[in-house]
């Protein structure tokens, strides 16, 4: 069997510690081991010595036995625990307004702070029908009976800090504790599982060590009283009657005690099992009482039915002649009961030592049938900060499931960052390197620019000359120059090119003069001497002339030779013909041929500007 289908269940008595493991499934449980430990505690110590020897007895048990069971239910005894059966006003239909009103009357309820204890309720419909007589119109009665109902809530409540001194020590063992509830209900519902019937109302007496619970199970409604008479107020008795210590009273208890029977019966020959008996005795008797009241109170207040059998339990029922006690005082069926049939044993359980301790064990197997099914009763008392962890714990896969979702988003965000920021350096290592070339490019562009600046300022410096000596007008000597180039015949080239503010005088040893139109004579003009040199060199204020000198290829005319001089030159003609529409030069210019050598002819050509430039 695997862990998650065994349970163990501890019933924490006043005296003694009960451990048993279960195999369960569906509709079976099975009994798998069993552990028993008496503690040795006098009553007047208090609850705090209780605890002590729990965790002493708990912990032996733990180690002396074989218990694989993970999850435990436990049963706490009723002395720690209050409880109250109470009437509830008429419940709307709401849940949530059905568990404010429960939570009002606890609050009523419960003699402790609300806040320091754990508690629990059972809500229990109660059905039945009314009779009464109605007077007819002909005057005859009819009886009529309606159907009533009323709810009541069996409140059950311990405090918190007693609870957590037992659950603590049960987790640090490395159990998962997942029930609390107190023995009665525990009790209440094995017998309901196994020997009390739905229409059998049924009492069921625990007598235990330190106090005695009473429980009336009516159907499916339930009565529960804790009554402080039980089998250590007998203890205490013969302590007192014979002046010895309890645990003395204890034993002796143990050895002579039994119930004294009613009227004329013969005494055993002890005198000392004759005085324990008559104790003992005496003790019921108040028991008796106490039941009896309780069973009235159910009966009046609660409409509970009349009792049909008597239930025992608990380790001081088993005292000689308790059952016969009862049966005469309640006049009743009175038998001892057995919850076993529903149980399976294992084969390895001690059963002999498990019949001794059978009384006690009735709980052991209320609270494991929690798990093989529903229960009439489920008041569970387990601790809000338990529930909180379980709860905690039992979404911690999820928790841990959404950190492995988160952590996996994170590494494929990570991931994605990582290549997204790979090819973001990818592309600022391109660009950086694409910037250095372009940077390289760039220094050039700036050397290359710089030059250009230098040369366009040398460029600006000589326009400044050029435009300077140019005058007013924007052409100026650039212009005289184009001109010159559009009317010069490819054939004609210039070696000299002088400006002149005067009118030159005629060349020395010219051979002749053109005449065709452009001037004409020979030899000196006004007996001025011609010397080009010195025009050019004179500090000129205005430019009139140009005085051109150059070679052309010269063609013979035999059409119009001319007297004393070469055959007329075509090239020039032409030169002299395109000064006729010239806006820069003056048609009459002056012409003058110099001596032909092969077909070369030098020429001296004197422009005169159509306006004067400035210098």
């Amino acid at each position: 069997m695997q862990k998650d289908n065994k349970i163990l269940s501890i019933d924490i008595g006043s005296n003694n510690l009960k451990i048993a493991e279960f195999v369960f499934a569906p509709g079976s449980l099975r009994m798998t081991n069993f552990a028993f430990r008496s503690f040795d505690v006098n009553p007047e110590d208090g609850d705090e010595a209780d605890v002590i020897a729990f965790i002493k007895a708990y912990n032996d048990l733990i180690s002396e036995n074989d218990f694989t069971a993970a999850q435990v239910r436990i049963t706490l005894p009723s002395k720690l625990s209050f409880q109250r059966l109470s009437k509830l006003p008429p419940i709307p239909g709401s849940r949530s307004a059905i568990d404010k009103i429960v939570e009002y009357e606890a609050r009523q309820t419960v003699p402790y702070a609300i806040n320091d204890v754990e508690w629990g309720y059972q809500l229990i419909r109660h059905q039945w029908e009314e009779k009464r007589m109605e007077t007819q119109e002909d005057g005859t009665l009819l009886e009529v009976v309606e159907p009533r109902e009323d709810y009541e809530a069996m409140f059950v409540a311990v405090k918190t800090d007693i609870i957590t001194a037992y659950t603590d020590v049960i987790e640090d063992s490395g159990k998962k504790v997942i029930s609390v509830e107190i023995a009665p209900v525990a009790l209440f519902n094995a017998a309901l599982s196994a020997q009390v019937k739905e229409e059998e109302p049924t009492l069921l007496l625990n007598i235990g060590s330190r106090s005695s619970s009473l429980m009336i199970a009516d159907g499916n409604r339930a009565f529960i009283r804790d009554i402080p008479i039980a089998g250590d107020t007998i203890t205490n008795q013969i302590s007192k009657e014979f002046n010895i210590s309890f645990a003395e009273a204890e034993q002796m208890k143990m050895r002579y005690g039994f119930v004294a029977l009613g009227g004329a019966y013969e005494e055993p020959d002890s005198e000392l099992a004759a005085t324990i008996s008559k104790i003992a005795r005496n003790v019921m008797t108040r028991l008796h009482g106490e039941v009896s009241r309780s069973v009235n109170v159910w009966r009046a207040q609660h409409g509970g039915s009349a009792l049909k059998q008597v239930l025992l339990s608990g380790g001081s029922s088993t005292m000689l002649y308790m059952s016969e006690f009862f049966q005469e005082k309640l006049r009743l069926p009175v038998t001892y009961l057995n919850t076993f049939p529903v149980v399976a044993l294992d084969d390895k359980i001690d059963k002999e030592f498990l019949q001794s301790k059978a009384p006690m064990c009735q709980e052991l197997i209320g609270a494991a049938l929690h798990s093989v099914g529903s229960c009439p009763i489920n008041i569970s008392l387990l601790p809000k900060m338990i529930r909180k962890q379980y709860e905690l714990n039992s979404k911690k896969p999820y928790f841990y499931a959404s950190a492995a979702v988160l952590i996996a988003c994170l590494l494929l965000f990570g991931f994605g960052i990582d290549q997204l920021l790979r090819r973001e350096m990818g592309r600022v290592e391109k660009a950086r390197r694409e910037v250095e070339s372009i940077s390289k490019v760039a220094q050039q562009i700036d050397g290359l620019s710089a030059q250009c600046r230098s040369a366009e300022s040398l460029l600006n410096d000589y326009a400044r000359v050029f435009h300077t000596r140019s005058g007013v007008r924007k052409e100026g000597f650039f212009r005289i120059l184009t001109e010159l180039q559009r009317i010069m015949p490819d054939q004609m080239w210039l070696v000299s090119l002088e400006p002149s503010d005067i009118i030159p005088p005629e060349p020395k040893n010219n051979m002749a003069a053109s005449n065709d139109g452009m001037g004409g004579g020979s030899g000196e003009s006004g007996g001025q001497k011609f010397d080009s040199v010195a025009h050019a060199n004179r500090d000129q204020r205005e430019i009139k002339y140009l005085i051109l000198k150059g070679y052309t290829i010269s063609v013979k005319n035999t059409l119009r030779p001319v007297k004393g001089a070469y055959p007329d030159v075509n090239y020039l003609r032409q030169f002299r013909n395109a000064l006729k529409d010239s806006k820069v030069f003056k048609a009459d210019s002056r012409l003058y041929t110099n001596k032909t050598t092969g077909n070369l002819t030098g020429f001296d050509i004197i422009l005169e500007l159509q306006e004067t430039l400035r210098k």
